[in-house]
């Protein structure tokens, strides 16, 4: 359903379907789908989703764009 749902442009469906590619719930892990999905939500406005992305990016060694990803979520209200 998450995957359909994605399919029609649904933000928290493409957030969900991250978490469950990042973390391999239900699915087989798959970082590259989990970052594709955290983006397109985060492109939409979701928060989580862009505090997540920041997550990739640091683990990945990309600070400086970790940090803007962290910027953006903490303007748009992330605690």
């Amino acid at each position: 359903l998450y995957e359909r749902a994605a399919e029609l442009g649904v933000t928290d469906a493409h957030y969900n379907l991250g978490v469950m590619y990042d973390e391999g719930t239900k699915v087989e892990k798959d970082m590259a789908k989990a970052f594709r999905h955290y983006e397109a939500a985060a492109m939409c406005g979701h928060v989580s989703a862009r505090y997540n992305l920041g997550c990739r990016e640091g683990k990945a060694g990309n600070y400086d764009l970790a940090l803007q990803h962290w910027m953006i979520s903490a303007k748009l209200g992330f605690d």
